[in-house]
């Protein structure tokens, strides 16, 4: 099967640090790996309507919401390229995962299947020297694949604040140049041990 990397751009500002190093590490990928670029910025999503005791959950077929459930569907790869805010996820990136809910409940995607055994990747860029500030970001994508019985391959971190500083970053750029070839392990809880 030929891999198909969706990179998600969670950032609220383009070209900022966190797709920086998203695209150092997406330079690394064979010219075989498809390539999918959605910016959550210039494609937003609606607030997520939690509708899971209602019966009328119908699959999109136009917009963004439907430009992005295919692409998710389509990838084997999922990229959330998200900057550290308030030591999480941004709001277009948690939004982007509350529709995860709604297309589990959606007849005829077996949403939860499809994805199973596909990878989720993470990478962000944090203004804080001290990487474990980062830890939240990391067990939100890390048991949102666990949950789905995918794979993790972990979250790529470089440090940055203002535009452009990743570039300065010399560890997290050569971790960029390995960061997909890494074999990424089944996701599990942390209970699971």
């Amino acid at each position: 099967m030929t891999r198909r990397f969706l990179f998600v751009l969670g950032s609220a500002r383009p070209d900022g640090n966190t797709e920086l190093l998203a695209r150092r590490a997406a330079e690394q990928l064979p010219p075989d790996v498809e390539q999918q670029w959605i910016d959550l910025a210039a494609h937003p999503l609606p607030d997520f309507e939690d509708l899971r005791h209602d019966t009328d959950h119908v699959r999109p077929t136009e917009g963004n919401v439907a430009e992005l459930l295919d692409a998710t569907l389509a990838a084997t790869d999922v990229v959330i390229a998200s900057p550290l805010y308030w030591y999480s996820v941004s709001a277009h990136t948690k939004r982007y995962l509350d529709h995860w809910s709604g297309w589990l409940r959606t007849p005829g995607l077996d949403f939860k299947a499809t994805m199973a055994g596909r990878t989720l990747w993470g990478v962000t860029a944090l203004a804080h020297e001290e990487q474990e500030v980062a830890d939240p970001l990391v067990g939100t994508l890390n048991n949102s694949a666990a949950y789905l019985g995918m794979r993790f391959g972990g979250v790529l971190l470089g440090n940055g604040s203002k535009p452009g500083d990743v570039l300065n970053d010399t560890e997290a750029l050569a971790r960029a140049k390995t960061f997909f070839t890494q074999e990424a392990p089944l996701a599990r809880f942390p209970y699971d041990g």
